[in-house]
């Protein structure tokens, strides 16, 4: 991943494109902003907009696409949304039914694309500051665990919020929250600190999606709101078609993580 920390948005989104690049993008292109990805047909996209709105800390829009179109203009013009990501799930009925790594041949006039802001922004932030961000040490994906959390509804949208956890080492908790409040758009401060079965969580050696990090003596797991949510919803309310990143497998925008940063 050392090689990959420095490299442009653009040669992100290429390695992703040829297929070079299908692990998860934690840790690459460092300080660009990483975006969910949702895709919808034109028939649910506005009940999932509401949906977002009235849930920020799981779902902050960060852009959306034109009806039909594959560009996010506004976070990265010259991008394309079907192949620019290194893998992606597609749900049916709830299902989900492939795992693949491009999807212009499912993506059609009446698809609208929303990303949504990704935690992986703000890790280089903690990282500057000396504390640690397991998953990229131990070079896996970020343990992510459904909880009994709820999200407000709106329309045929409604379950339950999925979340991120890092281990902090104790001494350093107040720090991490002081600076992922800093950047609210991407899921901003913790939703819960320590005690993980408060929140549904029994057994943090078994994620729902991601793979397990290390908890070190003398750390404390800190859970985050995160952008898998709609996936866990999409499994609640079963819609016909739904196309989404694959969990730890972002799109990398044009933005630089300072964009979302509120000093």
């Amino acid at each position: 991943m050392r090689g990959y920390r420095n490299i442009s948005p653009a040669e992100a989104r290429r390695l992703c494109r040829s297929n070079e690049w299908i692990k998860p993008t934690s840790g690459m292109a460092q300080g660009y902003t990483q975006a969910n990805l949702v895709v919808l047909p034109r028939d649910l996209a506005f009940d999932f907009l509401l949906f977002c709105q009235r849930n920020p800390k799981p779902c902050p829009v960060l852009d959306v696409t034109d009806l039909g179109s594959h560009v996010p203009k506004m976070a990265a013009p010259d991008a394309d949304l079907r192949v620019d990501l290194p893998k992606y799930n597609v749900y049916e009925n709830g299902v989900l039914t492939q795992e693949v790594t491009d999807i212009a041949s499912l993506w059609d006039e009446e698809m609208v694309g929303f990303l949504l802001g990704c935690s992986f922004t703000f890790e280089n932030a903690l990282l500057e500051k000396g504390i640690p961000v397991r998953h990229i040490e131990e070079g896996c994906n970020v343990p992510m665990y459904k909880t009994n959390l709820n999200c407000v509804g709106a329309g045929s949208f409604k379950g339950n919020m999925v979340v991120s956890m890092r281990p902090i080492p104790a001494r350093h908790v107040a720090d991490a929250v002081r600076i992922t409040s800093r950047f609210p758009s991407v899921h901003g401060a913790p939703v819960h600190i320590g005690h993980p079965d408060q929140i549904g969580i029994h057994d943090l050696a078994q994620p729902d999606f991601g793979e397990p990090v290390t908890v070190q003596k003398g750390e404390i797991p800190v859970f985050w709101a995160c952008g898998v949510t709609p996936q866990n919803i999409a499994m609640n309310i079963k819609p016909e078609l739904m196309i989404t990143h694959s969990p730890g497998h972002m799109f990398i925008t044009d933005w630089t993580d300072e964009k979302f940063e509120v000093l």
